[in-house]
């Protein structure tokens, strides 16, 4: 336990993560370049700044098929993106402690399948998997997996849940190894009401027992879900207020699971802009959010906000006088609605979107951030943070080399690993198994 900068109490330590960016959340900073979604080194580069920072996990998210939005393909992937799980192996090879996250599609996968590359990457890895739950709603995708189009929220959300409840089964059918006596697994069936499987899971019991479960919520049915079947909860990073009550929220709900307070940890998604001034890094800030309202992003993403097809407006007019849709993602809180100021004072599509869909959330100098983080998480806001750089090679490296330092200075952040799994490092209980099923 280490103790905060100018505080009277003993706590853990600020958690920290980074997400790879996909190429529709930021520009790419002027004197960088990428080789494209399937260059390793980008990748390579990223894990070995967030290990070299003593980050917690490098989480990977990808879609099983195209980005949609109105059933259209919205993606700018000129080439594709590479499957996550199957980058994390080929990472493991070049990362030792680091925690290795990828998000996997309930919708779409099987739980044998899944459950089988998971236990295998903690395996390959020395105990460092962890699985980002989500569900998928788009009917491309749908049509790739011969689904017959999207399902309901309702249904996506229940089907999840039974997901998550056998990859648990599948994960405890093999006791926990004893050195110098060999283990043999339980024979499985699962009979609910969207699977009914049988046999015999055939990879032993991984280091972590359990891969973390990483779950992002938006609605209460997630809050719910993330305190039954969570290790750590992923949120959009708000006011100081709105986290407190959020963890409190979160917290609150383990009880009814038979889980304790600190078996599940709260994380917000957060960008950084440094600068050696104030003004230097709103500067820079301002610059990032026009870059990514390009003219071929801005109309697609306003229509994301508003929930309306909008094929006639230009990126450069001004934005439409109509409501939001109502079962859009601006009414799930997944997008943030265009300021009513911005579409009065009419304001183009691009300015308009550039204002509202930058999600900044610490902008200034490397002191400056370093003690607003300290001090949210201090204030019972979050466990730590999920950070989101410019994908760009060197986009965490300014992070690590200016910012983590002032966080061990105030003796808010690790200064070396003190184990070697994700559950370690994150200061999660070993993942407990029934009892029928120890050796």
């Amino acid at each position: 336990m280490t103790r905060d900068h100018g505080a009277h109490r003993d706590r853990e330590p600020i958690h920290l993560a980074v997400r790879f960016p996909g190429v529709d959340d930021a520009p790419v900073r002027p004197g960088h370049r990428s080789g494209g979604p399937f260059d390793f080194s980008s990748f390579a580069h990223l894990a070995r700044t967030a290990e070299r920072g003593l980050f917690d996990f490098f989480l990977l998210a990808g879609e099983p098929g195209p980005r949609e939005h109105h059933g259209r393909d919205h993606g700018l992937d000129a080439v594709g993106r590479p499957e996550p799980l199957t980058l994390l192996g080929a990472l493991a090879a070049v990362t030792d402690r680091l925690g290795l996250a990828a998000t996997a599609d309930t919708t779409s996968h099987e739980p044998y399948e899944l459950a089988r590359r998971l236990a295998s990457l903690d395996h390959l890895s020395g105990g460092r998997a962890a699985w980002g739950v989500v569900t998928s709603s788009e009917a491309l995708t749908g049509g790739n997996f011969r689904r017959g189009g999207p399902l309901d929220r309702a249904h996506r959300r229940d089907r999840a849940a039974e997901f998550v409840t056998i990859a648990r089964e599948l994960w405890d059918s093999w006791p926990a190894g004893t050195p110098g006596r060999s283990t043999v697994p339980r024979p499985f069936a699962h009979h609910g009401r969207h699977f009914d499987i049988s046999g015999t899971f055939d990879v032993a019991r991984s280091p972590q027992g359990h891969p973390v479960v990483i779950q992002a919520v938006d609605t209460g049915e997630d809050r719910e879900f993330a305190a039954s079947a969570a290790d750590v909860v992923l949120r959009r990073h708000g006011t100081l207020a709105a986290g407190r009550a959020f963890r409190a929220d979160v917290t609150r709900r383990l009880g009814a699971y038979g889980r304790r307070p600190g078996e599940l940890k709260t994380m917000s998604e957060v960008t950084v802009v440094l600068g050696d001034t104030a003004a230097e890094a709103r500067e820079k800030a301002a610059e990032i959010r026009r870059r990514q309202a390009s003219s071929r992003t801005a109309p697609l993403a306003l229509e994301r906000v508003r929930s309306r097809d909008l094929p006639s407006h230009h990126p450069g007019g001004p934005p439409p006088g109509v409501d939001p849709g109502p079962a859009g993602e601006a009414a799930r809180g997944r997008a943030v609605a265009a300021a009513p100021s911005a579409v009065a004072g009419g304001l183009p599509v691009r300015r308009t979107v550039a204002g509202t869909s930058g999600g900044q959330s610490f902008v200034g100098t490397p002191r400056a951030v370093a003690a607003e983080m300290a001090e949210y998480v201090a204030g019972g806001a979050a466990d730590g943070f999920v950070l989101v750089p410019p994908p760009a090679p060197g986009g965490l490296d300014e992070f690590v080399d200016r910012v983590v330092p002032l966080l061990q200075e105030r003796g808010v952040f690790r200064t070396e690993y003190a184990g070697t799994t994700l559950r370690e490092h994150l200061g999660l209980p070993a993942a407990r198994q029934p009892d029928h099923v120890k050796g």
